[in-house]
């Protein structure tokens, strides 16, 4: 037997019931390299335990973390925690299945179509269950809306054009203060407004209780509004109403979803870290990272229904391992940086590098391997066999070719992989999957001692953005007082902030780029002589 086929069923982790398997035998590690490391995995499942069990994770916050309870409420704890999320969940499947029985219609017409409003957790996760699992055929098209690009928004709107009538909309916050989804809101509001369409008897909202949005959509008279919990954190909300409603609205079986998540938390929860697959995964980026973040995450799933996996990767792990500081308050710059797209086309795009270049990054390989469902007669078997498109050959035979090439390519030339496989794209594989990621990810947190719960960079940036939209009100207030044209180091030495000239300079562009923004570019080639003047209007 080669070394390679023994390495391959030593390290192997296996799920019949999920059809789910982790392989790691591409990774160069030696059990002694993992020795030091297992009595700290021992103390991460610890703590992953007293999370389950209602332990704060979030001291500064008081807070817990319980998107592990979405899926098993009986763990929950506290009986009135596991109440709120069996009502939730049966309050959506009532609500989807009013909506595609129209007994919730709009003006007599029946629902065709789903816009959701959100941005990063709200929308990354409900984006890739909606592209995984959709189908032509689903109860409703969904759409999404996840940034603040009026180009963007204007795109969907233009895609449901003459069908505002036919379309729910559901905003999805936590506080209803998120400036990108508050916009979004605003900007469908007007879009029903100019239709004729009444936007309240079209809108459900996803929030805190009491929240600003909360607020607005029961004094408006929305459809209904559906909770969010502090306990649940956005980029591991895709298994409460975030990403169920619109999954159950889409014509999606959420109960797959929530039983193959259930699983793997059972398949995760052992204590031997060689037979617990986030706990390997875990230990397989701290290896290979030398528990720093030194080499990127590559996820490259070889399926078309998975390639949003690799986004919803990004904010999962980015945002949870990308930490300043680590729990001691000591600086240590923490982080994995992640990034893909699928197989094979990745193979036409930066694989060339990956095999040849810098080896500064690991691959996860994502193996589905069921290619497609084919068609059964009334007996229910199979009334064809697969299309060949070489003799004895089919696209997905392709497919697992250039997979397995592809990463004995890599190991060829001395670069990592990981490799999931999961016999099918289905509710319970994707369920699985983002169980799967939330705990490897919390257990590494755990063994490089940082808060995976927490995003204090995400909340500077916020901060810093509402400096910028102040300091663009100044400057609109400064030219209305002005006769003649100005530069932006003019404007800013006026206003009191030459050190934000950059600023100044940029924010004045913008607004001169758009029509009725109240600012004109008047003079000037390069950024030290062009002026801007308010926008003069004649009669």
């Amino acid at each position: 037997m080669s070394a390679a086929w023994i390495r391959y069923c030593q390290y192997l982790i296996t799920d019949d019931d999920l059809g789910f398997s982790l392989d790691v035998s591409r990774v160069r590690f030696e059990q002694s390299d993992l020795a030091p490391l297992l009595p700290r995995m021992q103390q991460a499942l610890a703590a992953m335990k007293a999370l389950e069990e209602g332990a704060i994770a979030n001291p500064d916050e008081n807070r817990m973390v319980g998107h592990y309870w979405l899926r098993a409420p009986e763990l929950a704890p506290t009986p009135e925690i596991t109440a709120e999320i069996r009502d939730t969940q049966a309050a959506i499947a009532k609500f989807a299945e009013d909506i595609h029985e129209n007994r919730i219609t709009s003006a007599d017409e029946e629902f065709q179509f789903l816009i959701v409003c959100g941005i990063g957790g709200s929308a990354l996760g409900p984006q890739f269950v909606a592209q995984g699992l959709g189908s032509p055929f689903d109860a409703m098209m969904p759409f999404f809306i996840d940034n603040t690009d009026p180009d963007g928004i204007d795109q969907i709107l233009g895609e449901l054009d003459g069908q505002l009538g036919k379309t729910l909309v559901v905003v999805v916050s936590k506080s209803g203060g998120t400036p990108e989804t508050r916009n979004g809101m605003l900007e469908v509001q007007k879009a029903y407004r100019d239709a004729g369409v009444d936007f309240a008897k079209h809108a459900v909202a996803i929030t805190q209780v009491g929240s600003k949005l909360d607020k607005v959509a029961k004094s408006e008279g929305w459809l209904t509004t559906f909770p969010m919990w502090d306990w649940v954190g956005g980029r591991t909300s895709v298994l409460s109403a975030v990403g169920l409603l619109p999954a159950a609205l889409q014509g999606l079986y959420t109960g797959d979803l929530l039983d193959g998540a259930a699983a793997m938390d059972r398949l995760t929860r052992e204590s031997d870290p060689m037979k617990n697959p986030a706990a390997l995964l875990a230990l397989m980026w701290y290896h290979i990272g030398n528990g720093r973040g030194t080499k990127d995450m590559v996820i490259l799933p070889y399926k078309d229904r998975l390639c949003l996996f690799s986004r919803y990767l990004q904010q999962l792990v980015m945002e949870s391992l990308g930490k300043e500081l680590d729990r001691d308050g000591k600086t240590v710059h923490q982080g994995i940086a992640v990034y893909g797209n699928k197989g094979s086309t990745d193979q036409h795009a930066y694989v060339q590098q990956l095999r040849d270049g810098i080896p500064n990054f690991f691959a996860t390989f994502i193996q589905v391997l069921k290619d497609r469902d084919l068609d059964t007669d009334d007996q229910g078997e199979l009334s064809e066999f697969d299309f060949e498109v070489e003799p004895g050959i089919t696209a997905g035979d392709y497919l697992q070719g250039f997979l397995l090439g592809t990463r004995e390519a890599l190991y060829d030339s001395g670069r990592d992989s990981i490799t999931i496989s999961v016999y099918e794209v289905d509710g319970r594989s994707i369920g699985a999957l983002i169980a799967l990621y939330e705990r490897a990810v919390g257990l590494y947190a755990e063994l490089v001692n940082i808060n995976a719960y927490h995003q204090p960079g995400v909340e500077a940036g916020k901060k810093a953005a509402a400096s910028v939209l102040d300091l663009q009100s100044r400057l609109v207030a400064h030219l209305k007082q002005v006769d003649e044209p100005q530069t932006a180091e003019q404007v800013a030495a006026a206003i009191g902030l030459p050190d934000r000239t950059e600023w100044v300079y940029k924010l004045l562009q913008h607004l001169a780029a758009n029509i009725g923004r109240g600012v004109d570019h008047v003079d000037g080639d390069t950024p030290e002589t062009a002026t801007f003047r308010e926008v003069i209007h004649e009669e």
